[in-house]
């Protein structure tokens, strides 16, 4: 593939992403976890989505809603707003903001979330995240330097 990566990244999907996808190379912080398993939403990987959720999430569960939620949605963007490490050294958090549109649909939905990951054995995991409050007046997440009323909030 000599595609641009989906995770936005400004690379190659085949030197960002794609080894990871591909088990080749092991995301080595947690943004570069969250950017491979955005790019495999785009690119339709179930296997790697639920190999790179916590054990303890049973992600094998979700691969029936996964397959379908890759028929319905056409992804239009990640935008990475910050990343940390957490409070011990096998634990990291990144909010992102990502975009995307169901099938036969006009309306751009917004996902605004805060992961946290979790290191185990030098591989890292997505365990759990939340949504951050965004105000009317603050930026919008996605990246656009608008107003979040007049951009995704609308």
């Amino acid at each position: 593939m000599s595609d641009l990566c989906p995770c936005g990244s400004g690379t190659l999907f085949a030197t960002c992403c794609q080894p990871r996808i591909t088990g080749e190379k092991p995301a080595e912080t947690p943004e570069t976890l969250m950017r491979s398993r955005y790019s495999a939403y785009v690119t339709g990987n179930a296997d790697y989505l639920i190999a790179s959720w916590h054990p303890d999430c049973h992600a094998e569960n979700f691969r029936a809603s996964l397959r379908e939620g890759f028929a319905n949605t056409e992804w239009l963007g990640l935008h990475v707003i910050s990343h940390q490490d957490g409070k011990q050294a096998n634990e990291g958090f990144v909010e992102f903001a990502a975009r995307f549109r169901e099938s036969g649909q006009s309306k751009i939905v917004l996902i605004h979330e805060r992961s946290r990951f979790i290191r185990i054995n030098e591989h890292w995991y997505y365990i759990d995240g939340f949504t951050p409050e965004t105000g009317r007046n603050d930026p919008c997440p996605c990246g656009s330097d608008k107003k979040y009323k007049k951009c995704c909030g609308r």
